[in-house]
């Protein structure tokens, strides 16, 4: 039984053409002579955009296992970064479906490729450690700084526009205009009204 296959190719200029890409990966599926069940192309869609969606739809394809491997140029075509491309691996291992490389010629389903993906997984969560490493110390330090003074952006609601809001939301005014009009966020408005809806305490 011939191994069922898919293809995912992108572009980030509009004007850019995955053709090249997608004959390179036909070649490869016809030498090892897989079925390639779908071709997922996402043109002119950079890989820093988080939602691209070739990719979110060849993702519900794989929930449904409708393949059994991924094939893509190079690394760069998939993930939009280290962690977000181990997000995207993690996926189709949980579904059984590897992942083949072309220009890196890497394969999940071998012990050589598995074990390349690892040190990449190592790698982001080493990131992520740092990053957040280097938050947690620069608020520390800004707390130290500054004892007297609190995190975050001042708040914009003082009871005058408490009053406002109440008003409005009598008159029907909807949240959105009352949210303009008063200068806060609508989570802000919503706290709002939730609080006197709220029953008070004896």
């Amino acid at each position: 039984m011939k191994k069922r296959v898919c293809l995912y190719a992108r572009v980030s200029h509009s004007t850019g053409n995955c053709e090249r890409q997608l004959a390179e990966l036909r070649e490869v599926a016809e030498n090892h002579d897989w079925e390639i069940i779908g071709e997922y192309v996402d043109e002119g869609i950079s890989g820093a955009k988080k939602s691209r969606p070739e990719l979110d739809r060849m993702l519900k394809d794989a929930m449904s296992r409708k393949f059994e491997l991924v094939m893509t140029i190079e690394l760069s075509r998939l993930g939009r970064s280290v962690a977000n491309m181990c997000e995207i691996v993690g996926v189709l291992k949980s579904k059984k479906i590897d992942l083949f490389i072309k220009n890196q010629n890497i394969s999940t389903d071998t012990i050589v490729g598995e074990f390349f993906f690892n040190i990449i997984n190592s790698v982001a969560q080493y990131e992520r450690d740092l990053i957040r490493e280097r938050v947690v110390s620069g608020l520390e330090n800004w707390k130290r700084n500054n004892p007297d003074k609190k995190l975050g952006r001042p708040s914009q609601l003082t009871p005058e526009v408490e009053n406002t809001i109440r008003q409005m939301r009598e008159s029907k005014i909807g949240i959105n205009k009352i949210a303009k009009v008063c200068g806060v966020g609508t989570q802000t408005i919503y706290k709002v009204i939730n609080a006197d809806k709220a029953p008070q305490s004896a």
